[in-house]
């Protein structure tokens, strides 16, 4: 099927973002890119480019894509939101109150998300799959592929899961993974964090209060 659409130019005042659609192979983004750029080749040169918008381009890929703008075609590269994070803090501190993804459905053996905020998944992640937040990661099913949160190091960041049994587990910079052989498997809803420097994982129970009788 024809995928003219992969890639969009969304114009603005100050600049241009590109709209990448996620799950396509970053060789066939990488080519279409090249192809649209060179046939519109004197429009672009010298264009303000403000963001690459796709959830599952990872950050290199991001980078690779940016070097191909800036020095094959001359566009100049200003990411609005990168430079407000590196401004305003070296790490998301958006983990209490910041913003958050809800993704629809279960992420699949391949896939891949990496979203700059919280990420809340509706839905379960298989084993070969791929979750990645600056934020906490919430999924609400079974979390048997690989998540990473707090991605550009905020420790605080942690992950919960309805049944949290990940292949690899990660928050910042500091990894665990699953066991090898027979192990108990969580029969009750976890959260994992950081504590000494080692990820910790303990069953999520809301404590209640207790409530006087009338």
């Amino acid at each position: 099927m024809h995928q003219d659409n992969t890639i969009e130019f969304k114009g603005t005042k100050k600049g241009i973002y590109v709209q990448i659609k996620p799950d396509i192979e970053f060789q066939a983004i990488k080519k279409q890119l090249a192809d649209k750029l060179e046939e519109t080749k004197s429009f672009f040169t010298g264009a303000k480019i403000l963001d690459i918008q796709c959830e599952s381009l990872t950050t290199e890929e991001k980078e690779e894509l940016k070097h191909l703008m800036s020095n094959q075609y001359q566009m100049h590269i200003h990411m609005e939101e990168d430079a407000d994070v590196l401004n305003e803090s070296k790490v998301f501190e958006g983990i209490h109150e910041g913003k958050t993804k809800f993704h629809h459905g279960t992420i699949r053996s391949g896939q891949k998300i990496n979203y700059d905020g919280n990420l809340v998944i509706l839905g379960d992640v298989n084993p070969g799959a791929e979750i990645i937040a600056l934020g906490n990661i919430i999924v609400m099913g079974s979390l048997r592929g690989i998540a990473h949160a707090g991605s550009n190091g905020n420790k605080e960041a942690r992950v919960a899961a309805i049944y949290l049994d990940p292949t690899q587990l990660r928050i910042a910079d500091v990894i665990t993974r699953a066991p090898d052989g027979e192990y108990e498997k969580p029969l009750r809803p976890e959260q994992a964090y950081i504590k000494d420097n080692m990820v910790c994982i303990e069953p999520f129970v809301i404590k209640k209060q207790n409530q006087g009788n009338e």
